[in-house]
């Protein structure tokens, strides 16, 4: 499926699909496929990410998901992502190279976030290892310093990035510093792709995001802004009744959403559709 088309548009940050028990649920992966095409108009995934709750999974599951999402998009989906980034150097880079082999549009990757690179050189020397596994394919850094506390910014990180990575393509941005996104629009947009992963900040009319959680991006930003606590387990239960999909529960230690949570969404997703 790797594909030399350019990403653009919206890209849907895909939820991982779970048994009642916690085991992933691969046979509904082809019917959310669908879901995002025929539904919400979305062509392109990025798998294995937050949403996706990519880091508490195991190694093994990971690979299936990707393999999963690899096959049911094929002549279906534009850009299959596989989000690859783990605390382990070698774990990263298993999963690059298996994300290559199984066809996979694009990889991407965090920085290690328990022992954390302190400076842009060796963040990028990490990035690297890991893109080398896969290169035949894009690679893209996942900038979410709220969860992984590494706070170098993306402006200098795209800083003669090219010549260290031959493969990077651009940054999913998942901050809200928006000077720093602001100045790699300014200085990279024409070669690098910018994806803003941030969907708390809501769309203005006639705008479109270039990320979305999930696959239900029309109602999702309005949501989250009037019922708090969205988070993961929010957005699989907001999911399961928006799509009629069943997504099951988060993976502990995140908790299933409460009953007046789904109650409240409901009632909100009732009146934007009217």
């Amino acid at each position: 499926m790797a594909s030399l088309k350019r990403l653009q548009g919206l890209t849907a940050a895909t939820i991982t699909p779970m048994t009642p028990d916690g085991e992933i649920n691969l046979s509904v992966i082809g019917q959310y496929v669908d879901y995002l095409v025929k539904e919400q108009g979305v062509k392109n995934v990025f798998v294995n990410g937050t949403t996706g709750e990519g880091l508490a999974l195991s190694t093994q599951e990971r690979k299936q998901l990707a393999e999963e999402w690899v096959t049911k998009g094929k002549n279906k989906l534009d850009h299959v992502i596989i989000h690859v980034g783990a605390l382990s150097l070698p774990e990263a880079k298993e999963l690059a190279k298996h994300a290559a082999a199984i066809g996979a549009s694009g990889i991407a990757g965090i920085a290690p976030f328990f022992f954390k690179p302190t400076n842009k050189d060796t963040l990028v020397a990490f990035l690297r290892e890991v893109a080398s596994e896969a290169p035949g394919i894009p690679f893209y850094y996942y900038h979410i310093p709220p969860l992984t506390g590494v706070k170098i910014r993306v402006e200098e990180l795209l800083d003669g990035i090219k010549e260290q990575i031959p493969t990077f393509q651009g940054v999913k941005f998942s901050d809200t510093d928006l000077l720093d996104f602001a100045q790699c629009v300014k200085n990279h947009k024409e070669q690098f792709v910018l994806l803003y992963g941030v969907d708390e900040h809501i769309q203005l009319p006639g705008q479109k995001k270039q990320l979305d959680v999930g696959g239900f991006c029309k109602a999702r930003p309005r949501i989250s802004t009037t019922i708090s606590g969205f988070g993961v387990a929010q957005t699989k239960a907001v999911m399961t009744f928006t799509s009629g999909i069943p997504m099951g529960p988060p993976r502990l230690p995140l908790l299933s959403a409460s009953v007046d949570f789904i109650e409240k969404a409901k009632a909100k997703m009732a009146s934007l559709i009217l």
